[in-house]
């Protein structure tokens, strides 16, 4: 069974249960919670969603969250139910003191968007601490003359709770002489006085020893007591008196130790031993006696500690003077604790975002609270940062800031802001704190690719192996990461059909142009396409540049003879009369070269001939003179090697073989005819095989001119349908308008037979020359005025 003790105690634990309960129960009156003391970590204190106005769900969704004025947290905020929560155990003396109204002002945040609730939590106080006495014994001289209703202030107890549970009584142990009596000071302490109400005889009791109880007024009641020991003395007829009832004084706060801080005197009238004065501190408190002191002897009183006016800005004392027969008086000092401006400003921060993305406009980086402990000027505070920022800083209540974007931010500009909040107080000196911080502006695609030139030109010589790299495209982008990783690719044409990925392949990574076949520049000499660059981003942005591919000559084709024919028939003979004087034209050797510029250029030289010296041929048209006039001599038969060599490196040529018959004239054989049948048959069958030769030749060279025409229109076609978006500039060598630089035709040259109408006679004029115009060889007036085009065909 449970001894009554125990029974005590356990009701004593129940019904300080109930009164926390009771107290815990938070009231919100205009922002204002309350709460008992001495909570544990987790009470609740109050719900905050029908305060603020907002659902349950919304305080989650903005990121509610509780601040603190000073840097410690006393509240958290449970945001999935709004149920406001005790961090930590709170003690009520250690954070307001005496004051009997303990309130710790907060904010409840709310971002998206940002919204500040003020609210206070009032902490109430319970019957914690018991009074206690500084002195447990307080020794009392009473002269045995002492008249009656003579008073004696005892020394106060101390007790930490306020209000009810502070103290509020006090006892004296039964006794015949005297009497207690419970006074208050003007700063609401209570204090003991001993009331004399029988005379003292110390022949018959020289001394008493009494209990002193002092008593709070909590449920159950709490008290501390001391012992009051009281000498009777002889008579002493005059008590110390002070030069003035009570000073005041002024120090600054951060005075050192063992400053002065004011002296007190007081006389005595008695001799001897009664007139002798000592000062002794009265009735101080804790931190009266451990902030001041005072000399016995001369009444000085001086700091035994710094004084910090953020801590307190006032000291009551009381100082008593005590003569040799132990009679005494008092007098107060106050002292005013002056302000220095000698705290920093602090800044607190709440909330910092260390990454933002670029192109957003007034996005919240932080939010802080700043505050200064002096008091004045030297309190009041200003905050700011660099001007040369696209930062600016927004007062939300007095002490609260947030730091927002001003405009939108480009990355690419700048990727990194080192920012300074400085926070200077308005002090004599001006004392300021600087708090660094660094935001980083995080990348959005917003930038696409660029090329390093508007247009490329690629030059990719004829002939070339599959799979060779011709040249190669590059794109940057101004962003990171992901977002500035560029790839490649060949858009593709509009006409389907068109085989553009057959020659040309692009490298994704870097861009590098590769030629998939080799390219014939008889066939297609430039083409154009398309390439895009594409980002990494989200979305992706691209960019195209126009790549023209241009295919470079190479002396690949040696010259062709058109006239006269190589082609395995009969031999095709030029006949000469022997009449002719030097520089007559035999023959013009005609030839084409399938290249072009240099490649094309072609020259004629004359390798062999049945006599050197008789015939001679022009360099640069390929035309065969007469280089002396002919004899009898000279053979009728003359066969002419002549080499057609174009002008590239290394040059390619072409032989070709001239026949060529020397005719006395063409009336010649008749006359002979007469004069001898025999030879006249034989002039005969001469004229008649010339005739038929000539006749076959030119039907071949007609029927060699249509075919080549037809294949080279043929190839013509097939080029168009195969690389019509490739654009191939100036002639191909299928066409045959051309005439090359070295002035050798390139057409068809045609020769005509011109026959007599009289048959009788058999006579027949030499071949000649048919001279196309330039129009009809599609080269225009410009060409036709050309001297090397004249010189050409032997046009004056």
């Amino acid at each position: 069974m449970e001894t009554a003790p125990e029974k005590t105690q356990r009701n004593r634990q129940v019904i300080f249960l109930i009164v926390a309960f009771l107290l815990s129960e938070a009231r919100s009156e205009s922002g204002r919670f309350s709460v008992a003391e001495e909570m544990e970590s987790g009470s609740f204190v109050a719900n905050v969603v029908k305060t603020l106005g907002v659902g349950v769900g919304e305080l989650s969704a903005r990121g509610a969250r509780v601040l603190s004025e000073d840097k410690k947290q006393h509240l958290q905020l449970n945001s999935e139910t709004g149920d406001l929560l005790i961090k930590e155990k709170l003690d009520r003396e250690e954070l307001c003191g005496s004051t009997e109204l303990c309130v710790l002002p907060f904010q409840i945040l709310l971002e998206n968007p940002l919204q500040f609730f003020r609210a206070e939590l009032q902490i109430e106080d319970i019957n914690d601490h018991s009074p206690t006495f500084l002195d447990m014994e307080t020794f009392l001289k009473i002269p045995e003359s002492t008249t009656l209703g003579t008073t004696f202030p005892l020394t106060i107890a101390h007790d930490m709770d306020v209000g009810r549970n502070g103290l509020q009584n006090y006892t004296i142990s039964p006794n015949s002489y005297l009497f207690l009596r419970t006074r208050t000071h003007s700063d609401g302490r209570k204090y003991p006085e001993l009331v004399l109400e029988k005379a003292l005889d110390r022949e018959e009791q020289p001394e008493l020893t009494l209990t002193l109880m002092a008593l709070d007024g909590g449920s159950p009641a709490r008290s501390g007591t001391a012992q009051v020991r009281i000498t009777v003395v002889d008579i002493n007829d005059n008590t110390p008196v002070f030069a003035q009832p009570r000073y005041k004084v002024q120090i600054p706060e951060n005075s050192p130790v063992g400053s002065l801080v004011v002296t007190v005197s007081a006389r005595d009238l008695d001799a001897g031993i009664y007139g002798v004065v000592t000062y002794t501190l009265f009735q101080a408190t804790a931190k009266v006696s451990q902030t001041f002191g005072v000399d016995p002897i001369s009444g000085d009183v001086r700091l035994k500690r710094a004084v910090d006016f953020e801590e307190i800005q006032t000291y009551d004392l009381y100082i008593e003077a005590i003569d040799g027969g132990g009679l005494s008086t008092k007098c107060s000092v106050l002292v005013h604790v002056t302000d220095l401006n000698d705290n920093c400003p602090e800044l607190t921060m709440s909330s910092f975002t260390s990454n933002i993305p670029e192109n957003s406009s007034e996005t919240v980086v932080s939010v802080f609270s700043i505050r200064d402990r002096d008091s004045g000027d030297n309190g009041r505070m200003t905050c700011s940062i660099q001007e040369d920022l696209p930062f600016v800083l927004k007062q939300q209540f007095e002490n609260i800031y947030i730091l927002l974007t001003k405009e939108t931010l480009d990355r690419e500009n700048k990727a990194e802001y080192n920012i300074t909040i400085t926070v200077t107080d308005f002090g004599s000196p001006r004392l300021k704190t600087e708090h660094n911080i660094i935001v980083m502006i995080s990348d959005v695609n917003d930038n696409p690719p660029v090329f390093n030139q508007t247009a490329y030109t690629l030059y990719l010589q004829e002939n070339n192996s599959p799979a060779l790299h011709i040249g190669s495209v590059s794109a940057s982008d101004r962003d990171t990461g992901t977002n500035a990783k560029v790839t490649y690719s060949l858009l593709p044409l509009e006409d389907e059909n068109l085989p553009l990925f057959s020659y040309i392949s692009i490298s994704s990574d870097n861009g590098n142009l590769y030629a998939l076949r080799s390219l014939d520049y008889e066939a297609i000499q430039t083409f154009q396409f398309t390439v895009r660059a594409t980002d990494g981003g989200s979305p992706a942005l691209s960019s195209k540049v126009l790549v023209r591919v241009v295919v470079q000559d190479e002396n690949d084709n040696s010259p062709f003879v058109l006239y006269p024919l190589q082609n395995g028939t009969e031999p095709c003979n030029d006949l000469v009369p022997r009449s002719a004087e030097s520089g007559y034209v035999v023959t013009k050797v005609v030839a084409v070269d399938g290249d072009s510029g240099q490649n094309s250029w072609l020259s004629y030289q004359l390798l062999k001939a049945t006599d050197p010296g008789l015939f001679t041929v022009w360099t640069h048209n390929g035309e065969v003179h007469t280089a002396r006039p002919i004899s009898d001599r000279d053979s009728i038969k003359q066969k002419l090697l002549v080499l057609v060599k174009d002008n590239g490196q290394p040059p390619l040529s072409t032989a070709v073989t001239l026949n060529v018959i020397l005719v006395d004239g063409f009336s010649e054989p008749y006359i002979h005819l007469l004069d001898a049948p025999k030879e006249q048959a034989q002039n005969d069958s001469l004229t008649i095989y010339l005739v038929i030769s000539l006749v076959s030749v030119s039907f071949l060279f007609l029927v060699s001119i249509i075919l080549f025409i037809s294949v080279r229109l043929w190839r013509k076609k097939r080029d168009t349908l195969n690389s019509g978006y490739f654009e191939p500039h100036g002639p191909s060598s299928g066409h045959l308008g051309d005439v090359n630089g070295t002035e050798a035709l390139s057409q068809r040259y045609q020769y005509e037979v011109c026959l007599t109408s009289d048959l009788g006679t058999n006579e027949f004029k030499f071949l000649k020359p048919i001279i196309p115009s330039a129009q009809a060889l599609g080269c225009g007036k410009d060409l036709e005025e050309n001297p090397s085009f004249q010189n050409s065909f032997g046009i004056n």
